[in-house]
């Protein structure tokens, strides 16, 4: 079997919970401790033979891996070493206000060489509505000390569609990020109401508003900003300057394997995908317990590369619209609805046996791969 060039590591530790996300986390409490890196070098050891001899990507993401002491990191990446190379992307998920020069410097000493900083806005009324424990202010000065520190591949994450958003806000957002800043990359996410969040009771109770014409205004906005200032919108909520696209993310839009370690995290491995039990003190105990098991079909398959690809700047593959149990030519697949339909309707495009989203159909990525599924 093939190995595994890409793994994602889960650090669940947050100092403030933020209302809008989804993902599993908690605070720190006493888990950020020795036990709890063990436990992740412990998981890898005992599944490190699916991997690759060296990794093309690696991912910390969370939660918050920048709350890890520079102790914990530096053992960390002790036990991550062998499996890193030069060439390797590594990725850590940062939020500003959770590091000094110092321990960026340790940061970038260790091995990782791309920094996702956790932005979101820079505006005060804003960050407050995110639950935000940093300042405009404080994400400015972040990303001037990872600067100094040697990084020279940043990608900064923004958030839109924020109640009390204006375009004029989300504006002086891009402003910020694409005169002053210049990073390598940006994340542009439209907020959405997820399960099990804050968010989602307010927004059920009336408090917070949903608004399609503001997400589309505040998409369109982003995207022409970003492409002036020389980002290529390489993915529906990515942007990156010309070689500086996230190789990890690619690997998940493509449907490579990876390996995911951590509590919560989820591996996809010669068609198996697994989730690591997301309960950080049961995980110390016992790292390589999973929750979940999923066989995955060639259906399967089809169906997320239709969810996933058709939001990238390379397309998707006609023939991935035919079911994996009904043989059909890609002259049927162009004469059937809908893809006959959004074409006329200016909604995607056809070229070299590929589907694109015209600019029309980017704000209706998901309906759209909804309708060729």
């Amino acid at each position: 079997m093939s190995p595994v060039f890409h793994c994602y590591i889960h650090i669940p530790f947050c100092h403030h919970i933020c209302p809008y996300c989804a993902f599993y986390k908690h605070k720190p409490g006493k888990l950020a401790n020795d036990a709890f890196i063990a436990a992740i070098l412990s998981q890898l050891d005992a599944e490190k033979s699916v991997l690759a001899e060296k990794l093309d990507t690696l991912y910390l993401g969370g939660g918050t891996p920048s709350l890890l002491s520079s102790v914990h990191l530096e053992t960390l990446f002790r036990g991550l070493r062998p499996f890193i190379s030069p060439e390797t992307e590594v990725t850590l998920e940062a939020n500003p206000a959770t590091f000094d020069l110092k321990k960026a410097r340790i940061m970038r000493e260790i091995g990782i060489n791309r920094i996702s900083l956790g932005v979101q806005s820079f505006q005060t009324g804003i960050l407050k509505t995110l639950g935000r424990d940093h300042s405009g202010e404080d994400a400015k000065i972040a990303f001037e000390i990872l600067r100094e520190a040697g990084f020279m591949n940043i990608s900064i994450d923004l958030m839109f569609s924020i109640p009390g958003q204006t375009e004029s806000l989300w504006q002086e957002d891009l402003d910020i990020v694409t005169s002053e800043l210049k990073p390598e990359h940006v994340s542009s996410y439209n907020l959405t109401y997820e399960e099990d969040t804050e968010f989602l009771k307010r927004h059920e109770s009336g408090e917070l508003d949903e608004n399609e014409d503001r997400d589309a205004n505040l998409f369109y906005q982003a995207i022409d900003h970003l492409e002036a200032a020389g980002f290529g919108h390489y993915e529906i909520s990515n942007y990156g300057q010309s070689g500086f696209e996230s190789r990890h993310n690619r690997a998940y839009w493509t449907g490579k394997d990876y390996l995911g370690l951590g509590p919560g995290a989820v591996s996809t491995i010669h068609g198996i995908r697994a989730k690591t039990l997301p309960d950080t003190a049961r995980f110390v105990e016992s790292p390589t317990l999973k929750t979940e098991h999923e066989t995955l079909t060639e259906e399967d398959r089809r169906i997320e590369a239709i969810a996933m690809q058709l939001r990238t700047r390379e397309g998707l593959r006609i023939n991935r619209v035919c079911s994996t149990n009904e043989p059909c030519s890609i002259e049927t697949v162009l004469r059937s609805n809908p893809i006959e339909s959004m074409t006329q309707q200016g909604l995607i495009e056809i070229r070299d046996e590929r589907i694109f989203l015209t600019r029309e159909g980017k704000a209706l990525a998901d309906p759209i791969a909804s309708a060729l599924i």
